[in-house]
Parts: C-alpha cells; structure tokens; sequence
C-alpha cells in the first residue's frame, strides 16, 4: 500500500467524510487518492482559510472534515483557526505539505518554514512532524484525538515523507 492510499485509509477509519485541498505539488498523489474515494467528498478550495470554512460547516452539518495543504498559508489561517475552528472546538486534522527546508527549490518557501512551528505552538495547536513513511503509523491515533479533543491538529510532512509516495 502506498502512503497516499494508507492516509486515505485513515482518514476512512476515523470517519471523515469530507475533505478540502488546496494544490500542492508534494501533496499531488494523495489529494488523487482523495479524489478517488468513494467514502470521502472532496472539494478543492481557493484558499486556506476558505477550505477551514468549509470544513467547519460539514463539521457542523455532521461530517468530519478534514483539510490538505502547504503550511506557506498558515498565516492567513490564523484568524480563520482562532475564531471559528478553536473557538467552536471544532476538530480538524490539518495535513501540511512543510515546504521550506534543505533542498527546497522556491526562496519564498523558506521564510515560511522558519515559522510555521512557532506559529502554530503559539496557536496551542498539537503538530507532528513526519520525516519518514513509518511516521504515518502515527496518523491514525493523531486523528482519533483531534476528534475526541475537539481540537486541531497539524500534520507536517516535509520533502523526504514524500520521497518515492
């Protein structure tokens, strides 16, 4: 199984039924993944924070949601994440391509990096960040506590999880 297929898979198993994203080159074979399952409804968004908003109104019609995206629009994020996602405990697993590091091609990219961990502790938003393929055995305990906690979560995956996916 490949990793795109196994987060799939997970999100499956913690019943999330609905699903943003937003285009990202690293991100591009599970959002295909995403595209082609039958259990999840899939939406591609324009922006970030649009794609929160929408999670939260399938949270509040009944799904779990879930978004996919770059952490270089985690600042335009901030007011979406503190004024509709924290403050109506509303659990969304955030899966975030973390652009930026060694070897990445786009300057732009970097500065983000430097301050994409800080921004989002500050938020006191759980992060967990996935080096390696055999990080993602974690995601399926990472989901169920962002919906048993009613909370955010935020799943970083650099260039080398996805490395071969």
């Amino acid at each position: 199984m490949s990793i795109n297929q196994k987060i799939v898979n997970d999100f499956v198993k913690n019943k999330i039924k609905f699903v943003t994203t937003v285009p990202c080159k690293q991100l591009a074979g599970v959002i295909d993944e995403i595209e082609a399952s039958k259990d999840i409804y899939h939406i591609p968004s324009n922006k970030e924070d649009e794609g929160m908003g929408l999670c939260a109104g399938a949270y509040m019609g009944g799904k779990r949601s879930a978004i996919i995206m770059q952490n270089t629009a985690i600042g335009v994020t901030i007011n979406t994440l503190v004024t509709l996602i924290q403050y109506y405990n509303i659990p969304l697993p955030m899966l975030i391509s973390y652009r930026g590091e060694i070897g990445e091609p786009v300057a732009c990219q970097v500065e983000m990096a430097v301050h994409t961990k800080a921004l989002l502790d500050q938020l006191n938003i759980p992060t967990y960040h996935f080096h390696t393929k055999s990080d993602a055995d974690e995601l399926d305990a990472i989901l169920n506590h962002s919906f048993m906690a009613k909370k955010p979560v935020a799943i970083l995956t650099d260039a080398s999880f996805w490395q071969g996916a």
